[in-house]
């Protein structure tokens, strides 16, 4: 397992980290997803086998997010 973290832009409310949270244990070979509103942050543990960080970021822009 591996873990990274974004720094997350959009977000405003819980409802925000709700989604970032959904569409990030959402994404196969990921096992944990903790997001927070403050920091504006995501750390996600990962299976490499299965996923990577460009797939994960992709996946918080899909929701309506900035992901670096």
């Amino acid at each position: 397992m591996e873990t990274t973290a974004f720094k997350v832009g959009g977000m405003t409310c819980m409802g925000c980290v709700n989604s970032v949270t959904r569409v990030l244990k959402a994404t196969p070979g990921v096992t944990d997803a903790r997001v927070t509103l403050e920091p504006s942050q995501a750390a996600v543990t990962f299976d490499a086998a299965l996923t990577n960080p460009a797939q994960l970021k992709q996946a918080i822009e899909d929701a309506g997010y900035e992901a670096t």
